[in-house]
């Protein structure tokens, strides 16, 4: 008989996303698998990637651009517009596949034990690479219309998606958690995506919101880290295309670095919660 002494993983006494880098090869397979299954029978397969935001951005311009003239005082609105367009898409997918993402794989939940951080990493993943293309789009435009980047402007564009990407993990850890045991948590996050999409300056510029609210009321909106992540990617992509004065939030980098702050916070809420009650998911999915 051997000596040695059989181990077993129980849920929620794991290393939590630990587990996740050190089976990274099972989040490439599940990626995958929802890559695969999302466009099966589809003819155009992730060129839908590209089609979505365009048809978005056209949807959006003109009804706001030309028809309700929203954009008048901001030049070259229709790339303001669609750099933090992308970064909505991208936070809005991530979030919304992430709090689904154990339900909708409850066959896998209740048949084996693996990292149940595996799925909403895995939704988070297929939302980047959903993002890529709409990125490729973006800089194509930018191009078009003379962009000269720094180096800095271009670190602001990663440090705002790594705050996407960061925020959308440990918000969809939490949410993913709590929609095993409480189905209207998916409602209230697609709720929270519409809010999202409105009180970030995606469509607007950050001075009207000066100019209507409180110095206290200001400060808290520039602290939300997907607004921060939209100003670093204006920052990058549309201010360098601009040949006129225009006025940039104060103190962006620094305001980047106190939302990354923020997303860590919330990756560090999401982990706790989601261990504290996924020994419970495969009874409950």
């Amino acid at each position: 008989m051997s000596n040695s002494t059989d181990t077993y993983a129980v849920p929620g006494v794991g290393a939590g996303l630990l587990d996740v880098y050190r089976r990274r090869y099972l989040l490439k397979l599940i990626v995958r698998k929802e890559l695969r299954v999302r466009y099966r029978g589809s003819v155009l397969g992730l060129a839908w990637s590209y089609v979505k935001p365009l048809v978005q951005y056209v949807v959006l311009f003109f009804a706001l651009g030309i028809v309700l003239r929203v954009g008048d005082q901001i030049p070259n609105y229709a790339l303001y517009m669609f750099s933090g367009v992308i970064v909505i898409n991208f936070f809005s997918e991530a979030f919304s596949n992430a709090t689904r993402s154990i339900v909708s794989n409850a066959a896998l939940v209740k048949k084996i034990y693996l990292p149940r951080e595996l799925f909403p990493v895995a939704s988070v993943w297929v939302a980047a690479v959903h993002f890529l293309p709409q990125l490729i789009v973006l800089l194509a435009a930018a191009l078009l219309s003379g962009w000269h980047p720094d180096i800095m402007q271009l670190f602001g564009a990663l440090l705002g998606f790594v705050i996407v990407a960061v925020t959308a993990t440990g918000l969809g850890l939490l949410a993913g958690a709590i929609n095993v045991f409480f189905r209207d948590a998916e409602n209230i996050v697609d709720m929270l995506m519409m809010i999202v999409t409105w009180t970030s300056p995606v469509l607007y510029d950050w001075t009207m919101i000066r100019r209507l609210a409180a110095p206290w009321v200001l400060t808290i909106y520039q602290l939300n880290p997907i607004t921060v992540a939209v100003e670093l990617f204006h920052w990058a992509f549309w201010y360098p295309t601009v040949n006129q004065p225009v006025e940039l939030p104060p103190h962006l980098l620094v305001t980047g670095f106190i939302g990354l702050g923020m997303a860590a916070l919330f990756l560090v809420i999401g982990q706790i919660v989601f261990r504290r009650l996924e020994g419970h998911f495969a009874q409950e999915v």
